[in-house]
């Protein structure tokens, strides 16, 4: 294969507005594609709908713009017929965690071969401003016009509670270490679940203070993710063990957010790989005598 460039892997015009962290993401996984060599006919960007998913478009892979909410059925059914491809899940807070929910929940728990992105900018963008499950609680909305009542969702409490065998969060801004995180993900078989704290400095610019270096502490260790060297000695950075579950609950439920690999677990078994070992064992059945086995 020929040494792809980053201009090679662009696709269409970018429509998001100036300043959107989503190009942060996208170019974190430009990167990944071109620094594991990757061949981009092996690679499918999957989505569901919000300014997040609109990232299939710009990467040129295959891809699939999909239904709001839907992305892992879609990329599992892939997985299951391809399981050669390497996939990626790009979805909003808005489409992993309220539509899309409950598959988030079966995507966990199956614990499916994919990379799963998570863009979190508290809020439904594409719509112009209205409340997501991870609006913080008293902020203005065009759907909760006088402050959202809820306080927001724990996503990182959340899929690790269902069981997630790669739990981490990184940010738009931090290029060296979204890049590191997604090559850590990358690398897991399972389902890796990956938070980016996300800029959406149109409707939402003080959802994140990326400019304050100690907005963000750092969750770090020789099989975890390196702190980037400008944050080092201006935030606090904890020693953590990734196998550590009860301590990566304890990071997650604490005000103060954390960056870094949570929790990993190699051992989870991978629901695409048990299926398609119990199918290549499978035995031929007669087609006349499974219809008449319903007969009555």
């Amino acid at each position: 294969m020929t040494q792809l460039t980053m201009q090679d892997l662009n696709a269409n015009q970018i429509r998001w507005c100036e300043g959107c962290g989503n190009f942060g993401i996208i170019n974190g996984v430009k990167k990944l594609i071109l620094d594991l060599e990757l061949d981009p006919k092996n690679v499918a960007n999957i989505s569901g709908i919000g300014c997040s998913s609109r990232a299939p478009h710009y990467i040129n892979t295959y891809g699939i713009n999909s239904i709001h909410g839907r992305a892992i059925p879609i990329a599992t059914g892939l997985k299951l017929a391809r399981p050669d491809i390497d996939i990626i899940i790009h979805s909003g807070d808005g489409d992993a965690a309220s539509i899309g929910g409950n598959h988030l929940l079966h995507g966990v728990n199956k614990n499916i071969n994919v990379v799963f992105i998570m863009y979190d900018n508290g809020l439904y963008s594409l719509t112009k401003s209205q409340t997501s499950p991870t609006t913080p609680r008293g902020h203005k909305t065009n759907t909760s016009p006088y402050g959202s009542l809820l306080d927001p969702l724990n996503i990182m409490q959340l899929v690790l509670g269902m069981g997630g065998s790669f739990v981490a969060s990184t940010a738009d801004w931090m290029p060296a270490h979204l890049l590191e995180t997604l090559k850590k993900a990358h690398a897991h078989k399972g389902f890796s679940f990956v938070h980016v704290w996300q800029r959406c400095p149109h409707f939402f610019p003080d959802y994140v203070e990326h400019s304050r270096l100690d907005a963000f502490s750092f969750l770090t260790h020789e099989q975890g993710i390196s702190v980037p060297e400008k944050y080092q000695g201006q935030t606090q950075i904890i020693d953590h063990q990734p196998s550590n579950l009860g301590a990566a609950f304890q990071y997650a439920h604490e005000e103060q957010p954390y960056l870094g690999l949570f929790y990993q677990n190699e051992a989870k078994l991978v629901y695409d790989e048990q299926v398609n070992s119990q199918t290549r064992d499978a035995q031929a059945l007669n087609l006349e005598d499974v219809i008449n086995g319903y007969a009555i």
